[in-house]
C-alpha cells in the first residue's frame, strides 16, 4: 500500500510537452534546493547534547514561540507529541493568559523561541515574559540574539535558509520536536523516502509531485487563482497549514502565483461548498483524508445507513461524496490521502508538499525561496511603533496612502 495517493480531475492532457526540460531550464535561475538532502542540514549529536540534559530533568511542557515558517512544520507534528506543547505565535493576550494559568508551567518547562533573523516582532515582543524561564533559543542574529544572551539562555544556530522549507530538516522544527518526544530520525526517514519519489531523481512521467505541480500550473493558465484545502481529519490540519504557507508565499511573486486557503472539513461543506459548486473558474478544491484513523470508533447508530459504520468511515463517505459532486459540476478538484497518520508518513507528506511547491515555482519561473513583500509590512509596523504613532495618526496616514495608490481604481 503506498503511503500517499492523489487523484485529480480533469486528467492532464495527453500532450504536455517536455515538462522536465522546462523545469531544468528554469532551475538554473534560482538557488539549488537544499531540502532534498535533509540529513545534511542538521547535527543529531548537537541536538542531543543540548536537549538530553533538559529531558533528564523531567520537563513536562515545551513552550515554542515562533510564527510562519518557524513554527508551521512543528504544528504538522503536534498530533504525535508526548509532552504538552504550547505554541505562542504572537502577543495575543488571551493565549498568553491561558499559558500562564497552567500549573507549574514555569518550573516544568523549556521555552524555545525560534527566529532565523531575530527581528520578528511576534517573537521579540513576548520574550520579556519568559526571562526567568529555562530557555533554549533557536536563532543566529538580530535583536532576539542579544535579548537571549542577556537572559543567559542556551542558543542553537539556525542556518540562513528559507524558513518554510528549512524547518523540517534543521533545528527550527527538529529541536522542539525532539524535546516534545518525537522520534526525529523516523520523521527524517519519511522525508527521505518522499524525496526519492517526488524530488529530482524521477522524471515527469513517473513523478506525481511534478504532475500535480503541472496540474496547478495549467489551472492557473485557465484562470484559477485559489486552492481551497479541506482537511477532513485533524491529523492533517497542521500539515495543511504548511501547504497553505508554502503555496502562497513561494509562488506569489511578480504578479503570479496561487493563493492557498483552508477550512476544516466537513465543516466547510456547510459554509463554502455552495460557492465552490457554482462553476466559477476561480477556486480549485483540494480534499485531504487519511485511509485509516488510529482513533476510529463505532458510532452505534440506529439510523439505517449509518448502522455498522465507524466515525472515520462516515467522514470518508462525506469526502467522497463531496469530490463526486464537484466532478459532476465540472469543478476541477483533487483528493489527497495518506494511508495512516504516523510521524514517518507526515514526513513523507511534507516531502510531497515541498517538492510540489518547488516544481510549481519553477514552472512559474519565480524564486521558490524568498518572500520580499512580507518585509514591507514588518518595516511599516516597526517604524510606527518606534515613532510612537497613535491610532488616529495611523488611520490618517492609511487614508492618504490609499488616496494616492488607488487613484483611478474604480473604472466602472
Amino acid at each position: 500500500m503506498p503511503v500517499l495517493d492523489i487523484e485529480f480531475y480533469p486528467a492532464l492532457p495527453a500532450d504536455t510537452g517536455d515538462v522536465d526540460f522546462e523545469l531544468k531550464k528554469n532551475a538554473r535561475n534560482w538557488d539549488k534546493p537544499f531540502f532534498f538532502e535533509p540529513r545534511k542540514c542538521f547535527d543529531m549529536g548537537e541536538i542531543k547534547r543540548h536537549c538530553d540534559p533538559m529531558l533528564e530533568r523531567g520537563i513536562e511542557h515545551v513552550v515554542v514561540i515562533g510564527t510562519g515558517g518557524s513554527i508551521q512544520t512543528l504544528l504538522a507534528l503536534l498530533p504525535f507529541v508526548e509532552k504538552r506543547v504550547h505554541t505562542i505565535t504572537s502577543s495575543r493576550p488571551t493565549a498568553l493568559k491561558e499559558l500562564f494559568k497552567v500549573p507549574g508551567i514555569k518550573d516544568k518547562s523549556v521555552v524555545v523561541p525560534v527566529s532565523r533573523g531575530g527581528e520578528t516582532l511576534d517573537i521579540n515582543s513576548v520574550l520579556g515574559l519568559f526571562g526567568r524561564y529555562k530557555i533554549l533559543g533557536l536563532n543566529s542574529k538580530g535583536a532576539m540574539n542579544n535579548i537571549l544572551k542577556t537572559y543567559g539562555a542556551t542558543i542553537m544556530d539556525v542556518p540562513d535558509l528559507s524558513g518554510r522549507f528549512a524547518a523540517s530538516c534543521t533545528n527550527v522544527a527538529l529541536v522542539p520536536a525532539y524535546l516534545a518526544g518525537i522520534n526525529i530520525d523516523v520523521f527524517v526517514s519519511g522525508l527521505e523516502e518522499g524525496y526519492e519519489l517526488y524530488g529530482p531523481k524521477l522524471p515527469f512521467s513517473t513523478n506525481i509531485a511534478k504532475k500535480f505541480a503541472y496540474y496547478f500550473y495549467r489551472l492557473y493558465k485557465n484562470g484559477f487563482r485559489n486552492v481551497f484545502s479541506m482537511p477532513y481529519f485533524s491529523w492533517l490540519e497542521g500539515v495543511v497549514g504548511l501547504w497553505v504557507q508554502e503555496l502562497s508565499e513561494s509562488t506569489g511573486k511578480n504578479g503570479l502565483g496561487l493563493l492557498g486557503t483552508s477550512q476544516s472539513a466537513p465543516m466547510c461543506q456547510h459554509s463554502v461548498l455552495e460557492l465552490l459548486l457554482n462553476k466559477q473558474y476561480h477556486t480549485m478544491p483540494l480534499l485531504w483524508v487519511v485511509d485509516k484513523d488510529p482513533n476510529d470508533m463505532p458510532l452505534n447508530s440506529s439510523i439505517s445507513h449509518i448502522e455498522g459504520k465507524t466515525a472515520a468511515q462516515t467522514i470518508l463517505y462525506q469526502a467522497n461524496a463531496t469530490l463526486e459532486a464537484l466532478i459532476e459540476k465540472a469543478i476541477p478538484s483533487a483528493m489527497l490521502s495518506i494511508d495512516v497518520p504516523t510521524v514517518k508518513n507526515i514526513g513523507h507528506l511534507i516531502a510531497f508538499i515541498q517538492s510540489t511547491v518547488y516544481w510549481l515555482c519553477l514552472l512559474f519561473n519565480v524564486n521558490w525561496s524568498d518572500n520580499p513583500n512580507v518585509l514591507l509590512g514588518k518595516a511599516i509596523c516597526n517604524t510606527a511603533m518606534g515613532d510612537k504613532k497613535g491610532w488616529g495618526e495611523l488611520r490618517i496616514r492609511r487614508e492618504q496612502t490609499a488616496k494616492d495608490t488607488f487613484k483611478d481604481f474604480w473604472l466602472l
